[in-house]
Order: structure tokens, then C-alpha cells, then sequence
């Protein structure tokens, strides 16, 4: 019997037929390289929105591609099961000197780099108030140096960022995973990640608007799943964490990075930070209920002793379940 990664005659002539045309190869040429909208695509491939949107439409039932609405846009990628792979197969053996393709990836760069522009002044925009947070704690270089430490040098499957933000965590894993999620609830936030996804060339990462506490992914699809500085924003933290531990494989890891406790008020106003930090013993209860076993916690103290310098804390946990041989969910397939 064939596995999951093959396809039967009748499903590769599907895949043929669906992309067997000029503007779905040229679709599938620019979905290989990175996520569109149906406006990225009516602008590189100087068609019309109704026509872009057939073509899309029926790679999308072909399975050739998957949709992933996000507010008023939907954005459009290949797949990462067997039809995607056969169509960024068919992108591989296309001339990448052919005359078209070249004037669509130009098309495409100019647009990325005008997205990138736009990134940079909304970071610019909130980056005094970020710089004046990070001040508070521990470099950013030694949180992140600690992060790659704990989770190891060991390569995993999937990687899901919770919050993603900027997108960063997504760029610093992006040697360890094969395929990377970022969820976030901005979409100004959403755009600057997908620029600088772009501009590190991490065409195997992706991002999505969603709620963390409402993820839209199946249950037991990811190895590793990552919080980082995002419970302190919210009043019911364990609701995030029951979401990441669903998203969970057996065996998965959660890697949780956020602040210990503090009496810095002023953060609550200036920063919208709804928690003052949590505890080790906190954390731990709240991990237990989860079932999910803590393997490793690591304080990151200030450099200084002054009253106003913070400690990151990371915690990683591994869920507790025996992995076993049955089929587990695709990551990337939208659920209900």
C-alpha cells in the first residue's frame, strides 16, 4: 500500500491538470519562494482579482496549495504533503533564466521590498518602547544563547512559535526544524515578521493570525512549541499554556521564556502587562495539570542589583506521553 507521501495515478494527473497552465505554473513558481495574497498575485502577474482568484481556487481543490484566511486577506501557500511536493518539483525543473519567470520574480522582490519598508517603520514606531523594556532584564543575546542550550543541537520535525511577534524565534530555531508555524494576533506584527522571514530566505517557515488561546491546529502535531515573553500580557495565562500542550506530540517539548516575579507596576501601564511574573512553584503546578513533566528551569538574573532590573526565567517541560506508532496530525492542515 502506498504511504502518505506518494500519490495514486489518479491524484497525480489531478496535480498535472491543476498546474497543466501558463498562470497556475507561474502561481506555483512564486508560492515555491514564499506566501501570497491574491492582491500580491493580481500585482506580479499583472491579471485580474477574479481571474487570480479561479487560479487559486482550483489549486487550492487540487491540493496543490492551502489557504489561510487572516482577517480580510487570505494568504496562499504550496502544500507540504505529496501534491505540493510534486508541484515544487515541477518549480525545480523549470529554466529559472526563462524570461517570464525572472520578470515575475523581480515583480515579486519589488513587492517584498516595499512590504519591508513598511515593516521597518511600524518597528521603528514601537521600537523605543521595546528598547526600553529589554534595558530592564538580561541581553537579548544571552536569552536567546540560553533558549538554543536548552532545547539542544538534536534536529526536530516541526516547531511552533506562540506569539511570534517579530518572528525571531522562528529565525533563531530555523537550523534545528524542517517546518515552523508562527501564530500571532497582530497583523501589523504579522507583517514585520513575514519581512524579516523573507529577507533570512526561511521560506520553510510561515506565519498565521490566530488566537494563541484558540490555536487552529490539530491536536499532536508539533515536537517543540515555544512561549516566549507573551503570558505576562495576558489574565488567564493557563489558558495559552493548555493550547500549546494540545498542539503537543507525545513526547513534545514546551519551551517557555517569560519574566519572575516582580513589583515593577509601572509596567502594567507603560507596557500593558497584565502579570507580574510567575514563580517557579506556579509554573510547575500549572505544567503538571498539563501533564507535562518540567525537565529544566533556568533563572537569567540582571547584570546589576538595582530594583528595577527584571529576571527572564525559562522553563522547559516535555509532555509525558509514550510515543507509539500511530499516524499523527499534519501541522498545517486547518481544522474546524
Amino acid at each position: 500500500m502506498a504511504d502518505d507521501q506518494t500519490l495514486s495515478v489518479d491524484d497525480t494527473l489531478a496535480v498535472l491538470r491543476a498546474v497543466g497552465e501558463t498562470s497556475r505554473l507561474r502561481l506555483i513558481a512564486l508560492l515555491a519562494e514564499s506566501e501570497l495574497t491574491v492582491k500580491d498575485a493580481t500585482a506580479i502577474l499583472g491579471q485580474s482579482q477574479p481571474r487570480i482568484s479561479r487560479h487559486l481556487k482550483l489549486l487550492t481543490e487540487a491540493g496543490v496549495i492551502l489557504r489561510f484566511p487572516e482577517g480580510a486577506w487570505v494568504y496562499y501557500r504550496l502544500s507540504d504533503g505529496p501534491r505540493g511536493a510534486l508541484a515544487h518539483d515541477l518549480v525545480a525543473r523549470m529554466a529559472a533564466e526563462d524570461s517570464t519567470l525572472a520578470a515575475d520574480r523581480e515583480r515579486s522582490a519589488a513587492l517584498r521590498k516595499t512590504k519591508a519598508e513598511e515593516a521597518a517603520a511600524y518597528f521603528a514606531n514601537k521600537a523605543r518602547t521595546w528598547d526600553e523594556e529589554r534595558s530592564l532584564h538580561a541581553a537579548d543575546q544571552e536569552v536567546e544563547a540560553a533558549m538554543l542550550a536548552a532545547l539542544g543541537t538534536r534536529p526536530f520535525q516541526s516547531f511552533l512559535d506562540l506569539g511570534t511577534g517579530t518572528g525571531r524565534l522562528l529565525e533563531l530555531f530555523s537550523d534545528h526544524y524542517v517546518t515552523g508555524l508562527g501564530i500571532d494576533a497582530s497583523h501589523d506584527m504579522l507583517a514585520v515578521a513575514r519581512a524579516n522571514l523573507a529577507k533570512a530566505g526561511l521560506s520553510k517557515a510561515q506565519v498565521r493570525h490566530g488566537d494563541i488561546c484558540a490555536l487552529g491546529v490539530p491536536r499532536r502535531s508539533f515536537d517543540v512549541v515555544a512561549i516566549h515573553q507573551v503570558l505576562h500580557f495576558m489574565d488567564d495565562p493557563q489558558r495559552a499554556l493548555s493550547e500549546a500542550a494540545r498542539a503537543l506530540r507525545p513526547g513534545g517539548r514546551l519551551l517557555v521564556i517569560d519574566f519572575a516575579p516582580h513589583d515593577l507596576e509601572f509596567l502594567r501601564e507603560t507596557h500593558a502587562h497584565r502579570r507580574l511574573g510567575f514563580s517557579h512553584d506556579q509554573m510547575e503546578r500549572w505544567l503538571e495539570a498539563l501533564d507535562l513533566d518540567l525537565d529544566q528551569v533556568t533563572d537569567l538574573a540582571p547584570t546589576t542589583t538595582a530594583d528595577t532590573k527584571l529576571t527572564v526565567t525559562l522553563w522547559l517541560a516535555r509532555d509525558r506521553r509514550v510515543i507509539t506508532d500511530l499516524p499523527l496530525a499534519d501541522p498545517n492542515r486547518e481544522v474546524a
